[in-house]
This record gives structure tokens, sequence and C-alpha cells, in this order.
């Protein structure tokens, strides 16, 4: 189909048509003029949104009775409709307010930090420059003194560089003062990218310069990177600086491998003391040959820069007694660095002394149990070897799970080899404990299997279960357990070993003739401890910790007056001096009794006799020193019926035990016990102590309760009068509300 094309003939334009086209032209020319306009409004805006989006998270706009109202959404204002008649209802939920804090609280530390970290290295502001081996480092006075103290004395300190344009530092290389200027203006240090060489340095500065923060930081980054090439750089750096974690962790890292850092290039670099100091220790498991060779090898690479003085003394940490006549021979004399004398000396020594006062070198594990095969130990002498080292200390019965020998003088015990000599002071051992039978042993350590040494002896006392025994550190190879008694049969039953160097509980026990001195309480089941004789409704309540919760049936251990007592077995012998025990006092009873003590049930010893005392809730004992297993508590009297009630055993006490404090409240809590019950003639043995002394000792201790308590008690009984110990009380502002009236009382009395 064909399109016939039309021609459109327009007239030509008449004068009014020519306005009319004008005036619409700058119609056209405004309306497109306001349209831009609006266009770069609206861009203006969006570009706002988004700078405040990207500053403080979205933002959003609703519009509400024709007006913008941003903040009502974020509020979590909700508009109920209809042209915003209705007002809105005002809810704000957590989300919204923590929104709206968070626009309330600006931090822009980061940007802060940015801003400092742009003038490192920038000499635009820069006061100061500093230099280092002749290369110049631009800085700023008041960045520099507000990090540092010894750049605040040198910069602002009167000294002639706080007037000097540039300033020498002399203490450091380029490489790591660059570093430690990038850390002063950033906060920031990649040491992932340093070497070895470099840290230690910056370690040292950040001392010497006094950035403590940077350098606890890097003294943990040296702990966790030590190696055998880095480990004696490390260790002189710390024990200059006296960084103790760093130092202890050198040293290990040095014990437990000894033969490589011995062969090091970094072993040569140590000082004579530092030397000195690795080279006494125990703990440096390695052969003496080995040792002195590596002596040899540092006074070869010092021996321009040392003294003779300090070439004998490391030359003297080398144990010669330690090697063998040939070594001794071959090697120490072939080297011309030892006299004859001293070589002499050691051969006698070596043939002379027992091992046991030989100083022998032995491995440091702590706190792993090497009396296991994984670490190469084994029971060499003993029925039923297998089960002492591997067995579970729950499954076991009298013919399986232990190891035993006979008790008599021809069996040498049960004796364990450990895979090499080591330091040891603590042997946990499990014995057969199904029934309430006791053993008694003993435990001999040797390094040769002839030289016996006795660590342990409780040949004379009772023990039961698990025993937790304390040496004094020492280095042995051989542990031998003979065991002498068994209050049952003729056999010594031990079901399982442990020994290690115990350094996580060592604070918590000294070490007194050969028993143990525990500063925590022995008295319980978890440390083995059993109530043998004694009634409760449960079995062992009075070890159990719990001293709150009882009352008129149940918490205590009783017994009848007349017959019987409470008897108490502790797991083994402990050297004592104290014990607390807490008296049923759900009510005013007094009590009396008398507590003994043994090591083997035949022999006791009378330790507190309360026997003629009124007393009740919380006895503090002391008493001297004593090794102590059984523990009798023999109630004499109850002031309100027939039995002896006792919630709660420890030993040793776990309070403070000041002797003054404890004599002054026990007293005062007696008397005032007596005076409920008129007993006068029995309280008047309470009125042996000085009461003026006493509450002046108590006013010093500011115990203002225990003073009214005293106070009251001798009003009572009226042994108080208006005297120089109540004036002196009466000077106490603290105590003038009571006393006052006390003394106006007295007064008319």
């Amino acid at each position: 189909m064909s399109v016939a094309r039309a021609r459109l003939v327009v007239p030509a334009p008449s004068r009014r048509h020519s306005m009319c086209s004008a005036q619409c032209t700058f119609v056209v020319r405004s309306l497109i003029r306001q349209q831009q306009k609006n266009i770069l409004h609206h861009r203006r805006r969006i570009l706002k949104l988004n700078l405040k989006e990207m500053t403080y998270g979205p933002v959003f706009y609703t519009h509400r009775s024709g007006a913008m109202s941003g903040q009502h959404l974020a509020d979590g204002t909700v508009d109920t409709g209809n042209g915003g008649n209705r007002s809105p209802v005002d809810t704000k939920s957590p989300t919204s307010i923590e929104k709206q804090h968070s626009y309330e609280q600006i931090d822009h530390a980061h940007f802060l930090a940015n801003d400092i970290g742009t003038l490192y290295l920038n000499d635009r502001f820069s006061d100061v420059v500093l230099v280092v081996n002749g290369e110049r480092f631009h800085a700023h006075r008041v960045v520099l003194a507000s990090r540092s103290d010894y750049f605040r004395a040198l910069l602002y300190g009167g000294l002639k560089e706080s007037h000097q344009s540039e300033v020498e530092i002399t203490e450091a290389s380029i490489n790591s003062f660059k570093k430690l200027l990038e850390y002063i203006y950033s906060g920031r240090m990649n040491l992932s990218i340093l070497k070895d060489e470099v840290i230690l340095e910056i370690f040292s500065l950040s001392n010497l310069f006094g950035f403590t923060n940077l350098e606890l930081s890097l003294c943990k980054y040296l702990r966790s990177n030590i190696n055998v090439y880095n480990v004696c750089s490390m260790f002189a750096a710390a024990r200059l600086y006296q960084q103790e974690d760093l130092v202890i962790e050198a040293l290990n890292f040095i014990d437990s491998h000894a033969l490589d850092v011995l062969q090091s290039e970094s072993f040569l670099s140590l000082s004579p003391e530092a030397l000195q100091e690795v080279l006494n220790r125990d703990s440096l498991y390695a052969y003496e040959l080995d040792i002195f060779r590596a002596v040899c090898r540092w006074i070869k690479a010092n021996q321009d820069d040392e003294d003779p003085e300090a070439k004998i003394k490391v030359l003297s940490t080398v144990r010669y007694p330690l090697m063998s006549l040939d070594e001794l021979l071959s090697v120490v004399r072939e080297s011309q660095l030892v006299s004859s004398d001293n070589i002499l000396d050691a051969i006698q020594l070596r043939n002379t002394l027992p091992s046991h006062k030989l100083k022998f070198r032995g491995q440091l594990k702590p706190n792993l149990n090497i009396a296991h095969p994984s670490q190469g130990a084994q029971v060499m002498q003993g029925e039923m070897r297998s089960a002492l080292l591997e067995s579970d200390s729950n499954g076991h019965d009298h013919e399986r799970g232990c190891t035993r020998h006979l008790i008599n003088e021809s069996d040498s015990g049960i004796m364990i080899k450990l895979g090499h000599p080591s330091i040891i002071n603590y042997i946990k051992m499990h014995l057969w404990d199904k029934d309430l039978r006791s053993y008694s042993y003993y435990i001999e350590v040797s390094m040769d299997q002839h030289d016996w040494v006795r660590v342990i002896d409780h040949s004379n006392y009772y023990c039961r279960s698990t025993q937790r025994l304390w040496i004094h550190p020492r280095v042995v190879q051989y542990i031998r357990i003979v065991g002498t008694n068994n209050t049952v049969n003729k056999s010594f039953h031990t079901v399982s070993m442990e020994i290690m160097y115990n350094s996580e509980e060592m604070d918590l026990v000294n070490i007194e003739k050969g028993l143990v001195v525990p500063k925590f309480n022995v008295a319980t089941m978890d440390k083995n401890a059993i109530v043998i004789d004694g009634v409760s409704r449960c079995r062992n309540s009075l070890l159990d910790g719990n001293c709150k919760d009882y009352d008129w049936d149940c918490g205590y251990t009783c017994h009848q007056l007349g017959s019987g007592c409470i008897l108490v077995q502790l797991g083994q012998p402990y050297m004592l001096s104290s014990m607390r025990m807490l008296l049923w006092d759900c009510d005013d009873r007094y009590y009396s009794y008398y507590v003994e003590v043994s090591v083997n049930m035949w022999d006791w010893e009378l330790i507190i006799d309360k026997s003629k005392e009124l007393v009740r809730s919380w006895q503090l004992l002391q008493f001297n020193p004593r090794p102590i297993v059984f523990i009798r508590i023999t109630g004499t009297y109850n002031s309100a019926n027939e039995v002896f009630h006792c919630v709660h055993l420890e030993a040793p006490a776990q309070v403070p035990i000041d002797s003054n404090t404890v004599e002054v409240e026990q007293e005062i809590s007696n008397l005032q016990v007596a005076n409920r019950l008129g007993c006068q003639t029995f309280s008047n043995k309470y009125f042996s102590i000085s009461y003026s002394k006493m509450l002046i000792y108590m006013i010093k201790l500011k115990k203002n309760e225990v003073i009214r308590k005293a106070i009251v008690g001798l009003v009572i009984f009226k042994y108080l009068h208006v005297s120089k110990t109540l004036r002196t009380l009466m000077n106490r502002k603290s105590l003038s509300q009571w006393l006052v009236p006390l003394q106006q009382k007295l007064q008319q009395q």
C-alpha cells in the first residue's frame, strides 16, 4: 500500500503569532531552568543523604501532614493515617533507642589516629629533626613528648636538646628506630615482616624510651617465637631488662633443647654472667662432656674480650666429677684449660663420694607425669608390674589393677625406673582402699640402684587411699616403694603412681621434718579423710565443707556423752598446728570437750582440753606443730541433752590466726554463755585475763561489736565501773553514742 506524502504548508506568521511564540519560548525555557534546578537540588540532597548514611548509618524520612519527619520513623513513631489528624503512638523500641544513642555519641578516634599518622616522616609542621647514624627523620616535639617520658624530658626538660632543631639519637640503628618512630605516630607495628635481631633491638629501645605497652607486647611475641637460633639473644635481653617471664621462658627452652643450644652460634654471644647462670642449672640436661666442649668453644670465641677471671668462673660451672675417667684424661686434660690438680680432685670425688652427694643434672618437665610408659618409665620390681603405671585408680580389686609385694625383710619392694634422670618434687600414689585398711611404707630414690636415699618415711604412720607426697627438688632415676605394714594382711598394694615436678601447687605446702605442712584444709573427703566413729544421717558430713546448712535433724555428727567419740582419720600424716570446728549452735546450748591426736591409733596425745570450760559455736584450736593422722573429739558436757554435736571440722584452720584476737573473742562468747546460765562459779575463770588490756586491744583493731559484747557481759557481772578503761573508751567518737548512756547507768548503780 502506498502512502501519499502530504506537504504541509505553513503560512507566514503574523505579528501576533510571533509575540505568542516568543512568550511560549520564554515559558518553556523557564520551565527547563526550573527543572534543572530541581534535578540539581535533588542530586545534592541524595549526595547529602549518602554522606550521612556513610557516617551515621541509614537515614529515613517519611511525609506526614505535608512535612518531612524522619525523626519520627527513626524513633519508632507510628502514624495512624488519615491525613495526620491522629496523634502518633510514642513507642520506642530498644533498637531505636540504641540507634538514637549512636547518633548522640560520636567516635572519630580512627580519624584522629589516621590524621596523626600522616605526620610520620612528614616535614609539614615539623619542629625537630632526629638524626640516627647520619639519617634525618623529621618529627614533632609534641607528638614525641606525649608518647614517651624519655622524649618529654629530652625535648621539654630544659636540656640542651630542648633548644636544638636537630637531636642525635645514638642508641639505635636506622631500621629499628624507623620502625619505632612509625609506631610512635601510628600505634601499630607488624612484627611478622621483621627479623629477630630487629625485634630484639626494638625491644631494647622500648625499654630505653619508656614504651611500656610496646615492651610487654614484644615480650609476649618473643615468648611465643623462641627457637634455637634466637633463644640466647632473648635470654640476654630479658636478663638485662629484668623481664622475668621471658627469662624463665628462655631458660626452660634452653633446658629442654640443651645440646642444640650448646652447639649454636648464638651461644657464643652470651656474657660470662649469663653463661654461668645457664650452666649452673641442674635442669640443663646434657652430658657433661658436651657442656665442657661448648665452654671451650665460648672461650675460644671470646678470648680477646674476656679477662682471665671470667674464664676461670665459666670453667668452674662444669661438673667434672660427673665425667668418666677416660673423658677427664683424654679430653679435659688435652684441652689445657683445666689444671692437673682440678682433674685429680674430680677423680677423687667421683671415687669416694656417694652418688647422692654428686650434683647431677636432670630433665625438668613441669607438671607432666614422667612415671608413664610414654616417657620411658618402667616397673623393675613387684608383682603384676604392668598395672602400676597405666591402671585406672577406680577399677581395681585384690587380683587386678594393682601392683603389690609381700611385707617381709627379704622383699625389696616395688621399684620404678624413669626414662631419664629427672628433677622431681611430687609423688602421688594411690593405695588399695576398698575397705578401711591402712598401710605404712617408705620411699627411697637413687641414681645408680646402689646408693639409696630415703625421701619419705611413713613407716610409723597409718596411711590410706591417695598419698600426696612432697619432697625437696632433686634429680632421681630410680624410685623404690617399700611397704612396712598392712592392718589387714601381709601385702602392700599400690594401684597407681604419678611422679613429676609440680610447680602449680608447690606454693600451697611446706615441708617440715619430711612431712607436708599444708596451707589448705586436709580434713575433707577430697583429700581422702574419713569419719571412722560417730553418728550422722550422712556419713562424712563432718568433712563435706558445708558449715551453713544444718538444723535439728541433719548436718552434724554426734556421739553419746559418756560413751564413744567422733574419730576422724586423715589420708596421710600432716604436720599441723591448728584446727577449727563448729559446734551445733541453733540454740543457746553450750558444750565441753577435749581433743586427742594420734599417728597410729595406739598412742594418743591430748592437745586441747575444754572439759572444764563452757564453749559454743566456732572453736579455733591452736597447739604446737606435730604429726597428725587421727583426730579424736570427745564431748563431756551438753547443757541441753546428753549428746555432743559437731557440724564442721577443718585442719589446719582456714582463717587468719591471731592468738590475741582469738582468745578475746572466744572468751567473750564463753562469758555470754555463762551469763545466760547464771553460772557465777564456773564463769570466774574468765576473769583471769585483763579486761582493761583486752578492751584497749580490741579498740586498736576497731572491733566495735566485740567491745560492746565485752562491756555488756562485764556490766552484768558488775565488774565494770567508771574507770580509766571506760574513760579511754569514751575518747573514741565512734563508740561514744552507746558508751555515754552506759556510763550514766553505771554511775547510777
